[in-house]
């Protein structure tokens, strides 16, 4: 269901907005409405059950990485991708940005991290689940899928690890579409998600604010054209090495994150 805001809609909610930042700055409660957090974990575990249950899935993504300059100015790196993945071991994963073209494939047997820009691949032995591929990268590669926390076997567990506090904010729009907005602070993090309303709770939002970090950077990532119970081809997470392609030691490939090398960027993915 979709709906738009009246200009009125627009005032009463920034005025909600500036009483709300009046009543935390003064260390007042914040309304129960906003303090809920049967709810919000009511909603995130629809979202996390949905989308674990999903044998078959693909979606488009768009991503956005802040960094805070030595001089406190904050820059932000865009990039954008696509996901399929078929449950348990199978996936590819795209990610292209200013400064990497990359693809992650899985056909079950082999992982493959593909270098588009440079035409050079790595491959590593495959895993028994979606889940500890990205455990590997992550450890062998300091690699991180976008999104990956979201689509494992059992998101729920590891999206509430460490939240100290959840809240139901309301209603949003992502992208046209109508989104139940929750909100959840960790010690060193704060982070929301949007989740598409009805039968097919997805989640369309993503933001991730390191409190650990001056000025504190973000990601965000959104997520659209999702689709799910359709049966890859064949060949679809099967890799090809392209003509003039080399294979290289994974430890080669270190300059194929979202961001140039040696600037440290805002939140954990």
């Amino acid at each position: 269901m979709r709906r738009m805001f009246s200009c009125s809609d627009a005032a009463l909610r920034k005025s909600a907005l500036s009483l709300l930042t009046a009543m935390a700055l003064a260390g007042a409660p914040a309304p129960a409405a906003w303090a809920e957090d049967g709810d919000a974990q009511g909603i995130l575990k629809a979202m996390a059950d949905y989308v674990s249950r999903q044998e078959n899935l693909s979606l488009k993504y768009d991503a956005d990485i802040e960094v805070v300059t030595p001089a406190v100015e904050k820059i932000q790196f865009s990039a954008s991708g696509d996901v399929a993945l078929s449950r348990p071991n199978r996936f590819r994963i795209s990610r292209t940005g200013g400064y990497a073209d990359v693809e992650l494939i899985s056909d079950g047997t082999n992982v493959t991290i593909y270098d588009r820009g440079g035409n050079r691949f790595a491959q590593v032995a495959g895993s028994t689940s979606f889940d500890e591929a990205v455990d590997r990268l992550r450890s062998e590669a300091s690699l991180e899928l976008p999104g990956a926390d979201l689509l494992l076997a059992k998101p729920y567990d590891e999206l509430m690890a460490g939240v100290l506090e959840a809240k139901h904010i309301g209603r949003g729009v992502v992208e046209g579409v109508e989104c139940e907005h929750l909100a959840f602070r960790n010690l060193d993090t704060d982070w929301q998600i949007w989740v598409e309303v009805g039968d097919k709770p997805v989640p369309r939002k993503y933001v991730i604010t390191s409190k650990a970090v001056g000025a504190a950077p973000q990601y965000t990532l959104r997520l659209r054209d999702w689709k799910t119970g359709v049966t890859p081809a064949p060949d679809a997470f099967a890799f090809k090495p392209p003509e003039g392609s080399s294979g290289v030691a994974i430890t080669v490939l270190k300059d194929i994150d979202e961001i140039p090398a040696g600037v440290v960027p805002g939140g954990t993915k």
